[in-house]
C-alpha cells in the first residue's frame, strides 16, 4: 500500500510539473476555446461592413484574416516548451510575492480579455473608432488583429513572468508568430489591397512566374500594372484557354497578401525552431533554410496558377475558387513546411551512414 501511495505521488508530482511547463500555452487554450465555439461574435454585423449578411462561423478552418494561425501557435508552442524543457527554470519562488499576483493576473488576462471584447462591447468600441480613424473598408477587421496582438503580448508577459529572460530566449518564436500575423492583419486592414508599396516589391516576381507556369501549362495570359485609389498598385493577371477565350477565362489583382507571405512566416518561424535543434554546420543551416524558402516561395506560386485553372472552368468568383482560396490552398503550404525538416533530418542521417560506411571502408583498407 505505501508502494502504490509512493507511486501516485510521484506520478502526481510528474503531472503537476508537466502542467506547470504548459502554463503559458494552457492560458491562451481557454480563450481560444471560447472563440472556437463563439466565433461569429468577433465581427460585429455593422451597416458598414463590406458583407453585412455574412456570419463568420469557419475561423478556425481560415488562415488569412482568420484564426487558423492560433493553432499553429500552439504547435510552435508545444515544440518550444518540449524542446528547451531543462533550460524552463521556474523564477518564482514565493506564493505571496509581487511576481506570482502578477502571473496570476497575467495567466487570466487572455480569458478576460475574449470575454469582455466579445460579450460586452470591447470589439464593436474598436470597430467604430477604426471606422472613425479612416479604416472604412476594413474596420470590422480590426477586432481580429488586435486580438493577435494581445494575445502574443500575454503569452510574452506569461513567459517572462514564469521564467525570466532565459524562459524568452527558449519560447519567443510561437509568440513572434502571433505578433507578426497581428501587425499584418492591421497593415491589411490600414492598407488594403496593394496600398502597402514595401510588400508589394514581391508581388512583380510572384504575378511573371504564375504567369510562365500558365503559359507552360497551354494557357495563353496577359499582365498589365495599374494604381487605383481602391486597389493602390497591382499586378493583373488575366488567363484564359485559349480554345474558348470568351467563356473560360479569369482574372484577378495580386497583393502582397497573395504573394505567400504568410507561408513564407510560417516556413521561417518553423525553421528557426528546427534549425537550432538539429546537428548542422552553419553553412549547412543556412543552405537548408534557403532551397527549403525557394521551394515555399514556388509553391504559393503554384497555388496561384490552380486558383487561376478554377476559374477559368468554373468562373473567376465560383465557390471552388473561394473555398480553394481560403482553405485547401494553405493545406500545401503547410504540407510541405511539415514534411522539409523530415527531408532534412532523413538526408543527414543517411549521410552520416554514408561517411560512417566510406570511413570504415578505409579504415579496412590501413589495416590490410
Amino acid at each position: 500500500m505505501q508502494k502504490i501511495n509512493l507511486n501516485l505521488s510521484k506520478f502526481a508530482k510528474r503531472t503537476l510539473n508537466i502542467l506547470l511547463k504548459f502554463l503559458p500555452l494552457i492560458a491562451l487554450i481557454v480563450p481560444f476555446t471560447i472563440l472556437y465555439f463563439y466565433q461569429e461574435v468577433a465581427f460585429p454585423q455593422y451597416p458598414y461592413m463590406i458583407y453585412p449578411s455574412d456570419v463568420y462561423t469557419d475561423t478556425f478552418e481560415t488562415l488569412w484574416k482568420g484564426r487558423a494561425f492560433y493553432i499553429f501557435f500552439a504547435w510552435f508552442a508545444c515544440l518550444e516548451i518540449i524542446l528547451g524543457w531543462e533550460k524552463l527554470q521556474l523564477k518564482i519562488s514565493s506564493l505571496r510575492s509581487v511576481r506570482t499576483l502578477a502571473f496570476i493576473l497575467a495567466l487570466l488576462f487572455p480569458t478576460i480579455y475574449v470575454i469582455y471584447a466579445n460579450f460586452y462591447g470591447l470589439n464593436a468600441w474598436i470597430v467604430d473608432k477604426s471606422y472613425e480613424a479612416g479604416v472604412v473598408e476594413f474596420c470590422d477587421w480590426m477586432p481580429l488583429a488586435i486580438e493577435h496582438l494581445v494575445f502574443a503580448a500575454a503569452f510574452t508577459l506569461i513567459v517572462f513572468l514564469q521564467y525570466g529572460t532565459s524562459g524568452l530566449k527558449t519560447v519567443i518564436f510561437s509568440p513572434i508568430l502571433l505578433g507578426v500575423i497581428g501587425i499584418l492583419y492591421t497593415i491589411d486592414n490600414v492598407f488594403p489591397y496593394g496600398h502597402f508599396m514595401p510588400f508589394q516589391i514581391l508581388t512583380p516576381a510572384t504575378a511573371t512566374l504564375a504567369q510562365m507556369m500558365l503559359n507552360f501549362l497551354g494557357y495563353e495570359t496577359s499582365l498589365s500594372y495599374v494604381e487605383s485609389p481602391k486597389y493602390g498598385w497591382t499586378p493583373i493577371l488575366t488567363a484564359w484557354d485559349p480554345n474558348n477565350p470568351i467563356y473560360s477565362r479569369a482574372g484577378y489583382h495580386i497583393a502582397w497578401v497573395c504573394s505567400g507571405i504568410e507561408s513564407l512566416i510560417l516556413y521561417t518561424l518553423f525553421m528557426l525552431i528546427f534549425l537550432r535543434t538539429i546537428n548542422l554546420s552553419r553553412i549547412q543551416k543556412v543552405i537548408c533554410f534557403i532551397i527549403g524558402g525557394g521551394i515555399t516561395y514556388l509553391i504559393n506560386i503554384l497555388r496561384i496558377v490552380i486558383i487561376f485553372i478554377l476559374g477559368i472552368n468554373f468562373g473567376a468568383d465560383s465557390p471552388e475558387v473561394h473555398r480553394f482560396h481560403d482553405y485547401y490552398g494553405q493545406l500545401i503550404s503547410i504540407s510541405w513546411i511539415a514534411f522539409y525538416p523530415l527531408i532534412i533530418t532523413a538526408s543527414s542521417s543517411l549521410w552520416n551512414k554514408i561517411k560512417s560506411f566510406i570511413g570504415s571502408l578505409k579504415s579496412n583498407r590501413c589495416f590490410k
